[in-house]
């Protein structure tokens, strides 16, 4: 598992665009022995804040791993590059324009360039803080694409296109209002996470996931719920979790 030949390859990439014309910036990670190893595709999966599971959260690692123990398919990844605020909240929290131009652009690209899965139930969508809450929605948008959600300290408590007004957890009221769609989702979140947002005007996150974790549970969602005992909004917490949440959502053949 630690030979060379166990490694998958990470490249630079830049998706064009007609709703961002300079491009979006990202990286794409290949598994070992790709295009072989995708027969007859590879499972997908699209992160956000790409750049810090490149680095703080070292997510081609974790696939390589994961693959490579058969706890996990073969996996193309691709983590996406959301930037530094205020860019990375016009993409991330709650954004119509973001999510239509994930479903409408970067999948059809991804399509063309990688052998990846046309399924949604072998296609997950991730992350963490507002990356949690941007997979969401962005599932609850597009179920056709988007079978299963992995969600870390989902900044749950946000209003609508990155509102730091009321009404407050937004995203929950659309599900709870929203007819049931085909989606499963991996939702984790830190027991100190416990502080209102916005200096205590918002709900915390623990307290948004749990509300959030409820009205799932109560419309009939396949749903994963875990608090990290003295877990923190860190990427530190989040690392140790990632790859219970890829396994639980895409279950190899040696076993969970």
């Amino acid at each position: 598992m630690h030979g060379q030949a166990d490694k998958g390859k990470t490249a630079e990439i830049t998706i064009s665009s007609k709703t961002y014309p300079n491009g979006r910036h990202g990286w794409a990670y290949t598994p070992a022995g790709y295009p072989a190893s995708c027969r007859p595709s590879c499972n997908l999966m699209i992160v956000f804040d790409g750049s810090m599971y490149l680095g703080e959260i070292p997510l081609p690692a974790i696939l390589d791993s994961l693959i490579a123990s058969k706890r996990t398919p073969p996996t193309v990844a691709i983590l996406f590059d959301n930037g530094a605020p205020p860019g990375r909240l016009a993409d991330l929290a709650n954004s119509k324009r973001f999510a239509s131009f994930v479903a409408t652009e970067l999948v059809p690209w991804i399509r063309q360039h990688y052998a990846v899965t046309h399924s949604a139930d072998h296609t997950i969508i991730a992350g963490s803080s507002a990356g949690g809450l941007a997979a969401t929605y962005i599932a609850l948008k597009h179920p056709d694409l988007f079978g299963n959600v992995l969600s870390q300290s989902g900044a749950f408590w946000r209003g609508d296109e990155a509102s730091n007004d009321p009404p407050y957890e937004w995203l929950t009221i659309q599900f709870a209002t929203s007819p049931k769609v085909d989606v499963r989702l991996f939702l984790d979140v830190g027991s100190l996470e416990s502080h209102g947002a916005l200096g205590g005007a918002a709900p915390s996150l623990l307290d948004a996931n749990r509300h959030l974790r409820d009205v799932l549970r109560k419309k009939g969602y396949a749903i994963d719920y875990f608090e990290v005992p003295n877990g923190e909004h860190s990427p530190e917490s989040w690392r140790m979790r990632l790859p219970f949440g890829i396994v639980r959502l895409a279950p190899g053949d040696g076993g969970t």
